[in-house]
Order: C-alpha cells, then sequence, then structure tokens
C-alpha cells in the first residue's frame, strides 16, 4: 500500500463513498473527512481513516488535511433552493473553496481534484464545452456559487502552486448510496409513477462510478489547471427515462408523463413559490428553473476527458438501467 495519504471530502455523499472504494482498490492509503464523526454506517467495512471536519471550520480542515498528498475536494452544498439561497448556498460554497485551498497550502498538500459541475458551463452553444467558457445565465444560487467557485479554484491554485484538476460531473446515479442524492432521487420517483407530467426539462445521466474513475483519472493524468467534463454525451428526457424503466418493470405500470405548456408550467411554478413563502418548504418548481431548463438538451462534448483520461463511461440507458435496478432492491 501506498503510505502517501488520499484523501476524500464528504466521504458519506454519492461520489465520496464510491470514490472511496475506488481508492481502496488502487490500494491508495485513504482518510476522509465527515461532519458528523457519528454517521459512520457508510464506511462499513472500509479500510479508511474517518475524520471530523467541516469545510466553514480551517480549523478542523487543518487537522484533516495534515500528511496528505493527494486531495479530492468532493464535499459542498448542494442545494437548489434555500431560504436565503445567497448566504446559504453561494457564500458556504465559495467560503468551503476558499477554506480548502487555504488549508491545503499550509499542510503541503501537493494535488487537489476538485468536484465542479456541469452547472459552471455556458449552454448557450451546444454541446456543452469546457472551451466554450462559464455559465452566463445568473438567475440560480446554486449554479452560480458552482460557476464562481470553480473560477476560484483555479485562482487559489495559482495563487498557492497547487496542481488542481476540476471535474465536472452531470447528473450521478447508480449504487452506494447511503441516501438519495437529488438525482437518484428523480430516478426513483420515475420508478414509482410519481412523475405525472414532463416538464421538457432533460437530464444528463451518468453512472457514479464512472464518475469516481474519472476523478482518480484525473489525480493520475489531468494536467494542471484544466477543467473535464464527466458526463455522457446526449441527454435523457423524463418521458425517455420513464419508458425505460417502464421497459425494465413492466408490472409496475408506468405511465408516460405528459408534456405541459410552457405558460402553464410557469403559472404552476408561481403559485408554488408563493405556498413555498408560507410554509417555508422548497417549491417543487420555480419560475426561473422553467426560464433555465425548459427545452434544453444537456448534451456534452467529453473528447477531452476521454483523450486525456481514458474516460470512457456506460451509455445513459445502462446507467439508468443499473440505477432503476438498485433503487428497486435497495429502496423500497
Amino acid at each position: 500500500m501506498s503510505e502517501e495519504i488520499s484523501l476524500v471530502t464528504g466521504g458519506n455523499g454519492h461520489l465520496g463513498n464510491n470514490l472511496i472504494r475506488l481508492l481502496l482498490s488502487e490500494n491508495q492509503k485513504v482518510r476522509t473527512t465527515v461532519r458528523n464523526i457519528n454517521n459512520t454506517d457508510p464506511f462499513n467495512g472500509l479500510d479508511c481513516e474517518v475524520v471530523q471536519a467541516d469545510l466553514m471550520d480551517r480549523t478542523s480542515l487543518k487537522k484533516a488535511f495534515q500528511g496528505v498528498t493527494n486531495l479530492y475536494a468532493v464535499a459542498a452544498n448542494f442545494s437548489m433552493w434555500a431560504k436565503n439561497p445567497k448566504e446559504e448556498i453561494y457564500n458556504n460554497n465559495m467560503q468551503g473553496t476558499q477554506n480548502v485551498f487555504q488549508m491545503a497550502k499550509e499542510c503541503g498538500v501537493k494535488n487537489i481534484v476538485y468536484v465542479s459541475s456541469v452547472a459552471s458551463l455556458d449552454f448557450t452553444k451546444l454541446p456543452a464545452n469546457v472551451d466554450n467558457g462559464y455559465n452566463k445565465d445568473r438567475r440560480n444560487w446554486y449554479y452560480n456559487s458552482k460557476n464562481d467557485s470553480d473560477k476560484l479554484a483555479l485562482e487559489l491554485s495559482e495563487k498557492y502552486g497547487i496542481r488542481t484538476v476540476v471535474i465536472l460531473p452531470s447528473a450521478m446515479i447508480g449504487s452506494e448510496a447511503h441516501k438519495l442524492s437529488y438525482s437518484n432521487n428523480l430516478v426513483h420517483q420515475a420508478l414509482n409513477g410519481e412523475i405525472p407530467v414532463d416538464t421538457n426539462m432533460t437530464l444528463n445521466w451518468v453512472d457514479v462510478k464512472d464518475v469516481a474513475f474519472g476523478a482518480y483519472q484525473a489525480m493520475q493524468k489531468g494536467r494542471n489547471r484544466e477543467r473535464y467534463i464527466l458526463s455522457n454525451e446526449h441527454h435523457t428526457t423524463m418521458q425517455e427515462t420513464v419508458k425505460i424503466a417502464s421497459e425494465l418493470y413492466p408490472e409496475l405500470k408506468l405511465k408516460t408523463p405528459k408534456k405541459v405548456p410552457k405558460c402553464l408550467l410557469y403559472s404552476v411554478a408561481g403559485l408554488m413559490e408563493f405556498s413555498s413563502k408560507l410554509t417555508g418548504k422548497e417549491p417543487l418548481l420555480m419560475r426561473h428553473y422553467v426560464d433555465m431548463f425548459y427545452g434544453l438538451k444537456q448534451d456534452y462534448d467529453i473528447s477531452k476527458s476521454r483523450k486525456e483520461l481514458g474516460y470512457n463511461p456506460k451509455s445513459s440507458r445502462e446507467a439508468l438501467e443499473d440505477a432503476l435496478k438498485y433503487l428497486k432492491t435497495d429502496w423500497k
């Protein structure tokens, strides 16, 4: 086993946990951070060191980063909605990135794989490509946070002299999920017939294990301060998603969701936002979501990742079928 320590922040999350398993299979010495040190169930049977750390607490990060050579910066606030989104989502993700790089510099970390998101890509020209620049749409605070923290990571990489490779996953689905991620939950809803309408908002499904492999390859082969998309090439509609679930499990008699006009979605979203102000709960749909995503084809150019990282993901359909089987068996 290599004596170099590879640290994964947020190891109890979907990507983090799959990445830990991959690193252990590659005979790596692994440490991981969790905010709640009592939350150790995701690590049962895994020969990794688990320590407490919070991205907002630099003292805890400094302790966790001691002796670390390779850092996989996975942990972040993945929330599409909050009562105070600028403070709870944007500021947290920006400050968390600042803290990670500052403590990495102090502790002598050599390499960072920084997990960004396809949310930071410019979708005005498809397929979306890292060479097209950053997302210019500023209507969503989560998207803003991924856009700006991606830029910040590259700036701090240069400032502190830390080799940094940025990866941009799409909608990760699949196994080893100790709670339902946003993407896995959508697949679970499709499986349970809980998607009555097609909002004409597409997704780009990718197997989380392929993303974990891409992250590992980024550490091994990625070029300093380069960005790599870890997705599939083509999008999948919700109608197609439900159709695949129906073909796999005909006994469920799933109904194909019907498409709804944009004007009607916009009106419904307005009502949901109003209700959210009264209840304090996240609305299922918001008007700026409709504006941003209605009819958007989430297609990506992954040729750079294929060529430089050896990234070769299973198809969206295969990833979706595997996720459906996993969720059908393990999440009743």
